[in-house]
């Protein structure tokens, strides 16, 4: 599998650029990570189902 260099993380890095601009990098990045942080906050937290507490039912002969 190949790995990127510095010349080709460089051409990646400028294609970026060109394509958002220089000013709307930072909200993405930030957008980014703010959506990885909720992703393993959900990942760490019980879900609905887990947390309610349902009544058994009884099963009738």
């Amino acid at each position: 599998m190949p790995t990127l260099g510095i010349g080709e993380m460089l051409i990646v890095f400028a294609i970026i650029v060109l394509i958002f601009g220089a000013s709307r990098i930072p909200k993405l990045a930030g957008g980014l990570g703010a959506g990885i942080r909720n992703f393993k906050r959900g990942l760490n937290e019980p879900g609905e189902d887990e947390t309610e507490d349902k009544p058994k039912r009884e099963i009738e002969d």
